[in-house]
């Protein structure tokens, strides 16, 4: 029996993003390809859940101007957290 996986985040937690993300088609208020956050964007967890049938953590993080995308666990680091594969971010 496989067992879901625990989040690695918690609602609530501040997190910067790793990589720019841009729309795949999901965020209806902006075009296809459209940037949604830059890389190093701050925002807040605001719902975890798991992506039906592959039980993959993802989370709603709320941006700059109420913008709430959908990341997955490796778009993401915690806010604390300012060095990333070597490289600084603030």
């Amino acid at each position: 029996m496989a067992f879901p996986r625990l989040s690695k985040f918690d609602v609530g937690q501040q997190v910067r993003v790793l990589d720019d993300l841009f729309n795949d088609g999901s965020f209806p208020d902006a075009p296809p390809e459209a940037l949604l956050a830059p890389a190093g964007a701050v925002g807040e967890i605001v719902k975890a859940g798991m992506v039906v049938g592959t039980d993959t953590p993802i989370y709603l993080v709320e941006f700059e101007e109420s913008r709430v995308v959908g990341c997955l666990e490796e778009e993401i680091t915690p806010l604390s957290e300012r060095s990333v594969a070597g490289v600084m971010r603030d």
